[in-house]
């Protein structure tokens, strides 16, 4: 068993780091053509990228070595300030394409949903380490129901459709390891589909996403010139793909490479091969963090990893889809790998909280031993005669027992 919880650590941490890294590469093969020709920095991506993969990796380690237990009492004022600036972002925050994400600080640009999912499930977890799992769709609702909801409204004025996903993925597999039925959790997801389902009509915005996804080459140079783009790029790397930095779509073809697209960029270049490689990368961070949420003692640490682990795997589900065509663009990047800042540095604080709950989940399970051999040693003691542990008796000991036990009884 203990083979196994050092396995898990090493892919949670390996498989991040290596994915870090590798995502530096394919930044600067995404950019640094582009940026050639138009006359600007070829390295200026990787620099800003690098600096942001530095800063993540000094939270990663800071969090593997603090405390994760001190995160509960957190947890409200996390969820107070990540709402705030969630509000803040649709008033001060800075337009990119039609929408309202980022908050800018000089040089430097923020997004405050990024905070809000991890907010959302540190919350979510403590909450539900000290109070019985929602067995029925009014005490689901409130007030777990209330708090995501009011997330996923802010998100969704920004808009924001591919976070609101991610929540809700993230939020349900907390709620599954908590023990909440999976009738219950079917009937709310029914509700919540049907309210995405109007909240993306009534959006023209969404609505022509939908259309875009449905029948993309309607429109290939307009509309759907970005799902288009990336399967194209997909298709024309074949098993081996052209090479590293030889891709052509990335070049004012695809648009979003380095970002959204991300993958589109690593199927052309490292083909089906390279592509697989990095499926395979985020099947073994799924795996590594679900084991140790069923692993886990610890109630808290227990739904914390179900929720960091339905997190980071659920955005790569969520992009990889949308570049292969099976599901509408929603502009969630692919983790550890895309550009930004607050996505790298957020998935490497969950990283390095899964790995103290993987040192922590250890100590807690060796300390506190499980019911019944506490009930079992306490029996022990008091048969025993004393307040502490018992003590094995001799051959003589038992033989005066029992000798007493038959005396007692003839008299």
């Amino acid at each position: 068993m203990k083979k196994q919880h050092s396995l898990e650590s090493q892919l949670l941490l390996l498989v991040p780091l290596a994915l870090t890294a590798f995502g530096l590469v394919m930044v600067y093969s995404a950019t640094s053509a582009s940026a050639a020709l138009g006359n600007g920095n070829p390295i200026g991506y990787l620099e800003r990228q690098g600096t942001y993969a530095l800063l993540g990796l000094v939270v990663l380690f800071v969090a593997a070595r603090a405390d994760y237990h001190a995160l509960r009492e957190l947890a409200p004022s996390l969820v107070v300030a990540s709402l705030a600036l969630c509000a803040a972002v649709l008033a001060i925050g800075e337009q990119i394409n039609g929408a309202r994400r980022w908050i800018g600080f000089g040089p430097v640009a923020f997004q405050p949903s990024e905070l809000a999912k991890l907010a959302v499930v540190v919350w979510v977890s403590a909450y539900l380490a000290r109070k019985p799992p929602p067995r029925t769709l009014k005490s689901l609702g409130r007030p777990i129901g209330l708090l995501v909801g009011a997330f996923c409204l802010l998100v969704l004025l920004e808009p924001d459709l591919g976070t609101v996903i991610t929540i809700v993925v993230m939020v349900g597999a907390v709620l599954l390891v908590s023990g909440t039925p999976l009738p219950t959790l079917a009937t709310a997801y029914g509700f919540v589909f049907a309210l995405g389902a109007i909240a993306a009509w009534s959006s023209p915005y969404r609505r022509a996403r939908l259309f875009t996804f449905v029948d993309p080459w309607k429109d290939p140079l307009g509309a759907g010139l970005q799902n288009v783009q990336a399967q194209i790029s997909l298709g024309s790397g074949g098993i081996f793909g052209r090479g590293l930095g030889q891709g052509i779509e990335k070049i004012h073809f695809l648009p979003e490479a380095h970002t959204d697209m991300i993958f589109a960029v690593i199927g052309e270049e490292l083909g089906l091969v390279g592509a697989a490689v990095l499926v395979a990368g985020y099947c073994a961070f799924a795996y590594a963090g679900l084991r140790l949420a069923l692993a886990c003692k610890d109630p808290f640490g227990k739904r914390l990893a179900a929720g960091i682990t339905a997190l980071i795997s659920g955005q790569a589900v969520i992009n990889l889809a949308a570049v292969l065509g099976l599901a509408p663009l929603t502009g969630i990047p692919l983790p550890f790998v895309s550009y930004g800042g607050s996505s790298l540095i957020v998935s490497l604080l969950g990283v390095g909280l899964l790995l103290n709950i993987a040192r922590g989940g250890r100590a807690r399970t060796a300390a506190v031993p499980d019911r019944g051999r506490r009930n079992g040693g306490t029996r022990r003691a008091v048969a025993g005669g004393g307040g502490g542990a018992a003590r094995p008796r001799s051959g003589s000991d038992v033989r005066r027992v029992a000798g007493s036990r038959r005396s007692a009884s003839r008299s």
